[in-house]
C-alpha cells in the first residue's frame, strides 16, 4: 500500500506543481459601468477603436463604453434582430428561455459579442442557441450556422441544460472562423467555417467537450463547482477562455480546444472589499490583446461588499513574456 501510495504521488505530483505555480495576472485598475441595464454586463470586444459591451437582459441594443479614467460610461446603439431561426432545440429547453426572457427582460439572452476586422459584431444567443452579426453599416442578420452544430454538441453532452448553452464566442480577424463555448454541464467548444459565404462544420463542429467539477477559489469556499467557460476571445491565433469559477484565464490550441497554458486573477480580485453575496464566480466577458486581458463582471443584482452596485471592468497586464504561442 505504502508503495502504491508513493507511485501515486509521483504521478500526480507535476499536475500538482503545475497547478501550484500557476502564475497570477496582475490587475492595472479597474473601473464600474454606468448606464448597462441592471448591471447585466455579458460580453465584451474592442472593436472599432472602441470598447463595446453586451448584455444579456438587451435584445435591441449594443453599448460603447468610454473612459474619463474614472468609469466607464455606457451609450446605447439600437438594433433591430429579425426573427431567430430554429435552433432545434428540444421544447422543454425552449419554453424555459421564453418563460426567463419574459420574466427578467432579454428573451435572447446575448451571451457574448466578438468582433472581425471588418468591423462587423456578432453576438451569441444563449436562448436561441444562435448567433447574429450586427454589421457596422447595413442590418443586422442570423448567421446560417450548419443545423449538425447543434446536434453534433448535443450528442457529445453539451447544450442538454437550461441555462447551460452557448455561453462564449469569438470570431477571427478574416471573419472566416467562427468559435462557440458551451458553458458547463458539459462544457466545450465548438468551430465553424465560412467558406464561399457557406458556414460548414469541416472535419466535425465538435473540438471537444469534458464534464467534472473542481474546488472554487479558497475565498469563496473551495465548494466543487462544476467546469465552466463563460467567454472566448481570439488572439494571436490561439483560443483564450474565461473560466470563471476557477478564477483563470486559458490559452487553447485552435485545432483542438486542448489547454496549453493558465493564468490565474484570484489573487486581485478576490479581497475582501471586492467579494459579492453569492459564493460563486461572476467574470462573464473576456478580451485579450496583445497588452493585456479586460475580464467584465456580470453582478446582476448584487452589490459587493464596498457597496459598489455597478458592473466592474478589469483591466490586466499581459503574463510577463506575453500571452506566447507555445506550450
Amino acid at each position: 500500500m505504502q508503495r502504491l501510495l508513493a507511485v501515486c504521488l509521483l504521478l500526480c505530483s507535476p499536475v500538482l506543481a503545475s497547478a501550484a505555480a500557476l502564475e497570477e495576472l496582475k490587475l492595472l485598475n479597474e473601473q464600474a459601468v454606468s448606464g448597462v441595464t441592471g448591471g447585466n454586463l455579458s460580453g465584451l470586444a474592442w472593436c472599432d477603436n472602441a470598447l463595446w459591451a453586451v448584455s444579456d437582459r438587451d435584445d435591441q441594443q449594443l453599448y460603447r463604453l468610454e473612459s474619463d479614467e474614472s468609469q466607464w460610461q455606457a451609450t446605447a446603439e439600437a438594433f433591430v434582430a429579425p426573427p431567430a431561426p430554429d435552433a432545434r432545440l428540444p421544447w422543454g429547453l425552449r419554453m424555459r428561455a421564453w418563460v426567463a426572457g419574459v420574466v427578467r427582460g432579454g428573451e435572447l439572452d446575448f451571451e457574448g459579442i466578438s468582433c472581425d476586422a471588418a468591423g462587423n459584431r456578432y453576438l451569441v444567443s444563449e436562448a436561441k442557441a444562435a448567433v447574429l452579426q450586427v454589421p457596422a453599416m447595413g442590418e443586422p442578420s442570423w448567421l446560417k450556422l450548419p443545423q449538425s452544430l447543434v446536434r453534433q454538441a448535443r450528442a457529445s453532452g453539451m447544450l442538454l441544460h437550461y441555462n447551460s448553452l452557448f455561453e462564449g464566442i469569438a470570431v477571427d480577424p478574416a471573419g472566416e472562423r467562427l468559435y462557440l463555448a458551451a458553458e458547463r454541464r458539459r462544457r466545450g467548444l465548438l468551430v465553424a467555417h465560412q467558406q464561399r459565404n457557406t458556414w460548414r462544420c469541416t472535419g466535425g463542429c465538435v473540438l471537444f467537450s469534458e464534464a467534472g467539477t473542481e474546488p472554487a477559489p479558497e475565498p469563496l469556499g473551495a465548494q466543487e463547482q462544476p467546469r465552466d467557460f463563460s467567454d472566448l476571445a481570439f488572439h494571436n491565433d490561439k483560443l483564450f477562455t474565461l473560466e470563471r469559477q476557477a478564477h483563470r484565464i486559458c490559452r487553447r490550441n485552435l485545432n483542438s480546444g486542448q489547454v496549453e497554458k493558465c493564468w490565474s486573477f484570484a489573487a486581485e480580485v478576490l479581497t475582501p472589499e471586492r467579494l459579492y453575496p453569492p459564493s460563486y464566480g461572476m467574470a462573464e466577458a473576456l478580451w485579450v490583446d496583445q497588452e493585456g486581458a479586460w475580464i467584465g463582471v456580470d453582478n446582476g443584482r448584487f452589490s459587493r461588499a464596498d457597496g459598489e452596485s455597478r458592473p466592474i471592468i478589469w483591466r490586466f497586464a499581459a503574463p510577463k513574456g506575453g500571452w506566447g504561442s507555445k506550450p
